[in-house]
């Protein structure tokens, strides 16, 4: 699974993208986020509040409950705004 990260969210962490092979138990995003938040502080402060992340699974937006599997690009990133 490759694994995006964009703005602060890639700041926190420390790297923009990164190849993960989580525990089959990790499902869907919510469940990677929290899989994601015990990896370093790094992703501990990024996903600190998962409330203000929101994530795209192969280029579309997915909510908490969206599923993900072996072989997803996975992006997070802050909300966007346009103006």
């Amino acid at each position: 699974m490759r694994v995006l990260y964009f703005a602060w969210v890639r700041q926190k962490v420390g790297v923009a993208e990164e190849a993960v092979s989580p525990p089959d138990e990790v499902r869907d995003i919510g469940g990677l986020m929290a899989w994601l938040a015990v990896r370093s502080p790094g992703h501990a402060a990024a996903f600190a509040n998962a409330k203000t992340i929101r994530a795209a699974v192969n280029q579309d937006f997915a909510g908490p409950d969206h599923p993900v599997r072996r072989g997803d690009e996975i992006a997070f990133f802050p909300p966007v705004t346009g103006g």
